[in-house]
């Protein structure tokens, strides 16, 4: 086979060249020579928004400390919360108790950490409870239309218009003793305050999915899911849904604040754990009795709360910078 001329063979090495750039650029939409060096994904990009707004880093930050120190701060800290010792009565913080003691000469720094682990407990439980009943009945809503649409928001209409903190005392003292019985003290409590929480805090969840869900459903790439046949289901979980949880996200982690901040309200009345289970909320109630005598004994509770909730808030903000679809990187 005769081979080609040295112009023919440099003009043929061209064509070949341009032809693979061409073929890349297909694929990656940029030049080779111009290529990105990371991979662009909108969870990528939101990330790096949220990591520019520094009260949200901070406030995650102070999430997670508080976090770890609930979890973890009772096997570092070994101190017993029952050890009563009244010639400690009321101690102010010290070396050997830095945050005080209480009435009882119980260590509170020790309280403080175990009430965290039931308060953030109760938080993050009522929130995944109320995220995952708004997002259900603002799905089906949004999707179905018509009756539909308005039996369900008429429901939410319904739950918007209940007072919530009498209706928490109503349901509170009239299920806490049964479910006591039946399923423990604190277990039986905990799922108590955690359903009726989430059980009335689901609405503005499912407002914000059932608004995303009807402005979606009508694109276009829907409409070609529905000419393809795609079942139902799946055009709600998997192309829909996806698409609408942005504000769902925000709306999560502002719900575990005030989660936290309802049992302590609860708690602080009398009506949340029982009396030996130091949630933050119980420290407070223990302590208003000695405000004058012993300031630190709401103190610390109070600022655990305090600092938890704004912490919460502030990733609340950031989220919602981050997945704003207007904004760029």
């Amino acid at each position: 086979m005769a081979s080609l001329p040295s112009g023919e063979a440099a003009g043929a090495t061209g064509q070949a060249g341009a032809a693979a750039e061409i073929a890349a650029l297909g694929r990656t939409g940029t030049s080779p020579s111009r290529r990105s060096p990371y991979t662009r994904t909108l969870w990528g990009d939101a990330w790096r928004r949220f990591r520019r707004h520094r009260l949200a880093m901070a406030g995650a930050a102070v999430f997670l400390f508080f976090t770890a120190a609930a979890l973890l701060g009772p096997v570092v800290y070994p101190v017993r919360i029952d050890a009563i010792d009244f010639h400690a009565s009321m101690s102010p913080p010290s070396r050997i108790h830095p945050f005080g003691t209480n009435d009882l000469g119980q260590d509170m720094l020790a309280r403080v950490l175990w009430g965290g682990r039931i308060s953030i407990a109760v938080g993050i439980a009522a929130m995944l409870m109320s995220v995952t009943l708004g997002t259900l009945v603002g799905a089906f809503a949004g999707y179905f239309g018509r009756t539909t649409d308005i039996i369900l928001m008429r429901v939410a209409d319904v739950f918007l218009s209940l007072p919530q903190l009498p209706l928490l005392l109503l349901v509170i003292y009239l299920f806490r003793d049964a479910l006591a019985r039946t399923l423990g003290p604190q277990l039986g409590i905990f799922w108590l305050i955690v359903g009726v929480i989430g059980g009335l805090t689901w609405m503005h969840t499912a407002r914000l999915i059932r608004a995303g869900f009807l402005s979606v459903k009508e694109k276009e790439f829907m409409e070609a899911a529905r000419c393809l046949g795609v079942r139902t289901g799946a055009q709600i979980f998997r192309h829909i849904l996806p698409n609408v949880l942005g504000p769902v996200i925000v709306s999560a982690t502002l719900a575990v604040g005030s989660a936290i901040i309802a049992e302590s309200t609860l708690s602080f009345l009398g009506l949340g754990f029982p009396p030996d289970v130091p949630t933050w909320g119980r420290l407070l109630y223990d302590a208003q009795n000695y405000l004058e005598l012993a300031p630190h004994m709401a103190l610390f509770p109070g600022l655990m709360i305090c600092l938890t909730v704004l912490s919460v808030n502030y990733v609340g903000d950031g989220l919602r910078d981050a997945l704003d679809p207007t904004r760029t990187v």
